[in-house]
């Protein structure tokens, strides 16, 4: 399976002490998410169906992006060259680590972060009016990765711009409760 997430989850439960078929199956449940983008990409993606296999192995977060945020004209372009790309760099860079995982000090370079990185990088173009929160959390998240716990910089990252995403719904409900208000009154 090519997802970054069903790979580092396998990973993950093997070097946690879990069993093969608990890796597998968690791989398989975090990719299954993939399948739900061929239902967005089936319009926008048209194929014959002898492509429908490798399509398949490229449906991933970073071309089911590129596919649905580009210009119709550009859709199948899209999705085929960040496909592509993502595929050829992902294993090359994965046989290099393979190759080279002793020489190299992940956490001094700050590799855990890549991830986190990779994902904001994504999604930023969609973050129009709430760039200043999510910079904010990505400076919380970097502060802590070297002074945590892996995982805890995420939560951290969550709980201090949480205010911030709070208060549109709290200013919603309070306006809800003025218009209960003034509709008891008429």
């Amino acid at each position: 399976m090519f997802t970054g997430a069903s790979q580092f989850a396998l990973v993950g439960v093997l070097g946690a002490g879990g069993g093969a078929l608990a890796g597998v199956a968690t791989a398989l449940l975090l990719g299954s998410r993939n399948a739900m983008y061929s239902v967005a990409l089936s319009e926008l993606v048209p194929m014959r169906r002898a492509l429908r296999p490798v399509a398949a192995q490229l449906t991933i977060d970073e071309s089911t992006a590129v596919a649905t945020t580009a210009p119709r004209s550009l859709a199948s372009v899209g999705f085929w060259t960040a496909g592509i790309a993502v595929y050829v760099l992902w294993n090359l860079a994965t046989l290099l680590g393979a190759l080279g995982a002793a020489t190299v000090d992940t956490h001094a370079l700050g590799l855990d972060a890549a991830v986190g990185a990779a994902f904001l990088a994504l999604l930023w173009p969609r973050l129009k009016e709430a760039r200043g929160v999510a910079a904010g959390g990505a400076l919380v998240a970097a502060v802590a990765v070297p002074l945590t716990p892996p995982g805890v910089p995420v939560l951290l990252a969550g709980l201090a711009v949480l205010p911030t995403v709070l208060r549109p719904l709290r200013r919603a409900s309070a306006g809800d409760g003025r218009a209960d208000a003034a509709e008891g009154t008429a």
